[in-house]
């Protein structure tokens, strides 16, 4: 009887797949929050940590974070900025109509996101604070979230871009001017 001769199967690897470069990477949807005071002035925070401290001068932003992916872009803000500051009292005065993007630096983007994008492109949003400022809390955010914010401030609208790390200073530059209109300090209706 012939004997029977077994089929080696091949283990030839896989091809993996190609990773993509920087510039093919996509960007990390965001939205982000101007949240101006009666007086005028816009709140910041100092960043406590992150891939994007790149310096001890340029750790200040404003409120913002990622959208979900099924999440509109404004649900989202006021998402991020209960989660990061805690403030549930504003009334929407105006967005950006086009998205903003700007690429992290190229040295850092391995740790940021998981390197799974390039930077972000963003939605903002002008809200007006109306609450008290007992309201703010960073230090133990909605939702038992983890603090992103070691301080807070009300900064002038004309200061912001210089307190943001340089790759996001021209969005910053764009959301002055666009909510420029909006920075002016309210009236106090008489009594």
């Amino acid at each position: 009887m012939p004997k029977k001769t077994k089929l080696k199967k091949s283990k030839a690897k896989k091809p993996k797949a190609k990773k993509p470069t920087f510039k093919e990477l996509p960007y990390r949807p965001c939205a982000g929050l101007c949240v101006i005071n009666r007086q005028g002035q816009v709140f910041v925070g100092r960043r406590l940590d992150g891939p994007e401290h790149i310096d001890a001068t340029h750790v200040w932003q404003m409120p913002q974070g990622g959208i979900d992916k099924g999440e509109e872009p404004y649900p989202a803000a006021l998402r991020e900025l209960r989660e990061e500051t805690n403030i549930k009292s504003v009334k929407r005065l105006g967005e950006i109509k086009s998205w903003l993007t700007y690429d992290i630096a190229a040295a850092i983007a391995s740790r940021s996101w998981n390197g799974n994008y390039r930077g972000q492109k963003q939605k903002w949003f002008a809200l007006l604070f109306t609450g008290d400022e007992r309201e703010i809390n960073i230090v133990t955010p909605a939702g038992g979230h983890k603090p992103e914010f070691g301080e807070w401030r009300w900064v002038p609208m004309e200061e912001l871009p210089g307190l943001v790390v340089p790759f996001k200073r021209k969005i910053y530059e764009r959301v002055a001017k666009e909510f420029a209109k909006y920075a002016i300090p309210l009236k106090r209706k008489p009594r």
